[in-house]
């Protein structure tokens, strides 16, 4: 037995290796196709791909009803808006200037706080101007002793004339009784020589004569009082156009006078504040500026915006200081023409290529009511507005 199981043995060792390994390919072969087979079931059992069933092309379907409705949607609402952020608060800032030289002895502190009309902001040291207001008034007391002055000599002058006139009636009475008497003589004497001598004749000339010159003497009197009276007269009005002189000169001097007080011209916001007590100014020097209480937006549209834009259509105003608060507003004027136009230089498209370019048109915007006046709002803020157009 033993000897057989060795024989055995050996006949298993004595085997071809090549015919192992056909059987080995063979078993291979076998369970690959055994694996295809089973993928190509799992296949069958998962169903076809997804972009081959109904549901996807339902999904999408729906899907992109949903993005045409909602961009249609989107579209009909944007249609009745024009916006830009090219926008800011404006408003006519007043700078306060000094129109005489000195020293400021007050200074409001009113720096960023409300102050009215006619409110005092400060005080230039009193001098020159004081000096020439009191001179100025001198001067019109002085016109007013000269109208006085002259108004006495116009009286005088008037009664002279009057003295005069009376004093020159009997002279001229007793000249025309001289003439008289003189005519009757040198008559009789050419009818009848024996009715008048020569000597009487002669005598009533000479008498005729002196009379006359003495009238003649009176009447140059009244002559030169009434010359007198319209000289006195003419002063007067001279005297008077001195007064008035005066006068101009105390209210120039009652305006640079009213210099030294600067009061706030309109209603508004201190601000920018840049002297302070003890400070030196001269004429045209910027003391501090106001911000009115009146304040609106100013919108560079597109020019492409403007076709449905209107004055009076509502507006709503997002500040970018307050992003949760919704302000309203309308407009309140379209500039004609555009911000290009109006610059220190405009273009010259006349000249070289000419490249087309959307121009940005000014709009002004009004604020509605009064809440807006709550928040610190002031010129310069950056605004995106939203006009409804349509």
């Amino acid at each position: 037995m033993a000897e057989e199981q060795d024989q055995d043995r050996n006949a298993d060792d004595g085997k071809d290796p090549g015919q192992d390994e056909s059987r080995s390919d063979g078993g291979n072969k076998h369970k690959g196709e055994g694996g295809k087979e089973e993928e190509r079931q799992e296949e069958e059992d998962d169903g076809p791909p997804l972009y081959k069933r109904p549901i996807f092309w339902i999904i999408a379907a729906i899907v992109a009803a949903i993005l045409i409705v909602g961009g249609l949607l989107y579209w009909s609402h944007a249609r009745k808006y024009a916006s830009t952020d090219d926008a800011f608060v404006d408003a006519h800032i007043v700078r306060i200037a000094a129109q005489t030289s000195g020293q400021l002895t007050r200074v409001v502190d009113r720096d960023n706080r409300h102050v009215n009309q006619g409110q005092l902001l400060a005080v230039i040291e009193p001098g020159q101007p004081e000096a020439q207001l009191a001179e100025a008034q001198a001067g019109v007391s002085q016109a007013d002793a000269a109208i006085q002055q002259a108004q006495a000599k116009v009286a005088s002058a008037l009664a002279t004339e009057r003295q005069a006139a009376a004093n020159a009636v009997a002279p001229a009475a007793q000249a025309l009784r001289a003439a008289d008497d003189y005519r009757r003589y040198a008559a009789l004497r050419k009818l009848d020589p024996a009715a008048a001598a020569a000597t009487q004749v002669e005598q009533a000339r000479t008498e005729s004569q002196a009379q006359a010159a003495q009238a003649d003497a009176a009447q140059r009197q009244v002559d030169q009082a009434h010359a007198d009276l319209l000289a006195a007269r003419k002063d007067v009005k001279a005297a008077i156009a001195q007064r008035a002189a005066a006068q101009a000169r105390v209210q120039q001097a009652q305006v640079v006078n009213n210099y030294l007080r600067i009061t706030a011209p309109v209603n508004g916001q201190v601000v920018n504040r840049q002297v302070d007590v003890g400070s030196y100014v001269s004429p045209g020097q910027q003391l501090l500026a106001i911000v009115p209480d009146e304040m609106w937006i100013t919108a560079n549209f597109k020019e492409t915006q403007l076709k449905h834009m209107r004055i009076g259509q509502p507006v709503e105003i997002k500040i970018d200081a307050y992003p949760a608060v919704k302000f309203h507003g309308h407009v309140d004027s379209i500039q004609h023409g555009a911000g290009q136009a109006f610059a220190l230089l405009p273009p010259q498209n006349a000249t070289g290529n000419y490249v087309k370019v959307v121009q940005r048109v000014p709009v002004r915007i009004l604020f509605d009511g009064s809440d807006w006046r709550k928040y610190a709002i002031g010129p310069g803020m950056s605004v995106v507005p939203t006009v409804k157009v349509r």
